[in-house]
């Protein structure tokens, strides 16, 4: 034990974590007690906030590209491949 140092400062760390332990256990069971038996969404799966969505994917959509465009894109493929 250090000499400079009182008894109340050496407690002052154990009754602060002890303190901050306690209010930990003290709020868990508070949030447990709260906290409702089943949840009400488990009741109705659909959320009925949301807008009904497409079964279907929407079209494709394609662009010809002309031969200057398509060799632009192979030597840009090219170039990028080469980093690996």
């Amino acid at each position: 034990m250090p000499e400079n140092v009182s008894i109340l400062q050496l407690l002052g760390p154990v009754v602060l974590a002890l303190a901050a332990v306690l209010w930990v256990m003290g709020l868990v069971r508070l949030l447990r007690r709260s906290r409702p038996r089943t949840a009400p969404w488990q009741a109705d799966p659909r959320l009925s906030g949301l807008p009904h969505q497409r079964q279907t994917a929407p079209a494709l959509e394609a662009v010809e590209l002309t031969p200057a465009e398509r060799d632009a894109f192979a030597g840009l493929v090219r170039q990028l491949g080469d980093g690996r």
